[in-house]
């Protein structure tokens, strides 16, 4: 991929659903909508470039799931070891990603950053990003 086309990235993260919730992962429901967002809708012609993660790993709680699929990194790693408030025991558990943890959109922006887009890159060196 050229750094002048951007990706078209979708991540669906669903609270309380099952691994074979949905038709692609094997339910007895058809879901051809999400199957075809998966790259896997059953049609052998579909130029679908869709892909589905099977190694995600589910945290148990929301907070420490969304930091860990937004940095790739373990939740504890991220700063989000258990909630949004800083448990008051280390960075691991201070409720907000922490500031030298890149997340995938920040990576990917510095990926596919173009000429025209230098003058609205955003580092998020100052913020806290809470979830």
């Amino acid at each position: 991929m050229s750094t002048s086309t951007k990706p078209n990235i979708i991540i669906i993260l669903a609270d309380d659903m099952g691994f074979s919730d949905i038709s692609c992962f094997g339910s007895e429901i058809q879901t051809p909508n999400i199957d075809a967002l998966s790259g896997d809708d059953g049609d052998p012609k579909s130029k679908s470039n869709g892909m589905r993660f099977t190694q995600l790993y589910n945290c148990a709680r929301c907070c420490p799931s969304r930091a860990s699929i937004l940095t790739g990194m373990y939740p504890y790693q991220a700063g989000i070891g258990h909630m949004v408030y800083d448990a008051g025991v280390g960075s691991e558990y201070q409720g907000y990603l922490r500031h030298d943890m890149p997340t995938i959109a920040e990576l990917l922006k510095k990926t596919h950053t173009t000429k025209d887009d230098d003058t609205q890159h955003h580092d998020g060196g100052g913020y806290a990003t809470y979830m």
